[in-house]
């Protein structure tokens, strides 16, 4: 996810530097380098598993997948073992030659939501390269005691009048645009130059009606403290980790439906470690890894895996026994080609400068 990605205690994780980043050059028999975001770095999800297996994971997070096979680039062959990333781009790359086809005899690939293998993006030329982990949705976050609930299932109480500078917009063009897309009637997946103009009509709507448009932490603490009652772009990756400090945000999947976000789990062609990259990839895809890595410390999604070792409370904020309904009204990022994204972001930066 997106990247993906997204939460403040993800950015004061990074902030505070208590990721453990180590040299990927320094591997050994015993030693796991993951690229990876702030979910994994958590304590709590990698200290099982390494004292399982009697090794040590190192990890070096990223945001973005361009940010990610940057320092691919910057790296040997063999430096790293496996890279989590938005499942979207799993083909990129598989076209850089980056990754390993995965054993599926060997994941529990009928345990995952149907709507969240992603054939389409996570197999290439018949061949599996990537698998689901994690997932959730770019949508409506709000406080249910400062808005009507009902007015949230449509993204209509973005544009209209009711919230005028009541709203704080998400800072990251693709989910946002693909909002915007969704609620002009069009498909994220389907999305071409000729679509902008209606995406820029609800883009600049939203924006006049804006409070505040800030990345992950300005954007969340404007929810959360009250500085604004809805995030456009928020979901249960903003408002699930707070649950129990402030049960009054809540998300929605409007009728017109949600951007879906999702991250997937890649092994490396040139890995030194491949067996330990496999049994790392079946730790996280077991119940217990797919609990624990929904509830990290840095920020909560749905686990992929229907059969997440959840408790009761915690699929409830999460609001597990929905997901059929919501993943059907979801609909994919956008994946844009070069020429289409350099349009898209050129239509955001027109919308940020707008008074």
């Amino acid at each position: 996810m997106k990247t993906l990605v997204k939460t403040h205690a993800r950015m004061l994780a990074a902030a505070a530097g208590v990721l453990s980043l180590v040299a990927a050059g320094n591997a050994t028999a015993q030693e796991l380098n993951a690229l990876i975001w702030c979910d994994h770095a958590d304590p709590a999800l990698l200290q099982p598993f390494e004292e399982a297996n009697s090794v040590k994971v190192n990890v070096k997070e990223f945001e973005g997948t361009g940010a990610g096979l940057a320092i691919v680039e910057q790296s040997q062959p063999g430096d790293w073992d496996v890279m989590v990333i938005d499942s979207v781009d799993i083909p990129r790359g598989v076209e850089k030659g980056l990754f390993e086809p995965l054993p599926e005899d060997k994941l529990p690939f009928p345990d995952l939501f149907p709507e969240v293998k992603l054939d389409n993006y996570t197999v290439v030329d018949g061949k599996r390269y990537g698998v689901t982990e994690k997932f959730g949705y770019n949508t409506i976050g709000y406080n249910n005691t400062k808005v009507d609930p009902a007015d949230m299932q449509s993204m209509a109480a973005l544009t209209g009048d009711k919230y005028k500078g009541r709203l704080a917009i998400y800072d990251y063009y693709l989910p946002v645009i693909g909002m915007a897309a969704l609620a002009a009637g069009k498909k994220t997946s389907e999305l071409t130059e000729a679509d902008l103009p209606a995406i820029r009509d609800v883009l600049m709507k939203m924006k006049a009606n804006a409070k505040l448009v800030g990345e992950v932490v300005a954007s969340q603490t404007a929810l959360a403290t009250g500085e604004v009652d809805i995030l456009v772009g928020g979901g249960e990756w903003v408002t699930a980790g707070l649950a129990k400090e402030n049960p009054a945000l809540d998300f929605s999947i409007p009728q017109e439906g949600a951007v879906l976000w999702s991250q997937s789990l890649a092994m490396f062609k040139d890995s030194k470690n491949k067996d330990l990259a496999l049994k790392f990839i079946q730790y996280i895809m077991s119940p217990e890894g797919q609990a624990r890595l929904a509830t990290s410390s840095c920020y909560w999604g749905m686990p992929a895996s229907t059969k997440a070792a959840l408790t009761d409370d915690q699929k409830k904020v999460l609001r597990f026994d929905e997901q059929p309904g919501f993943l059907a009204r979801a609909q994919p990022y956008p994946a844009p080609d070069a020429d289409l994204d350099k349009k898209m972001q050129d239509l955001w930066t027109e919308m940020l400068q707008a008074q």
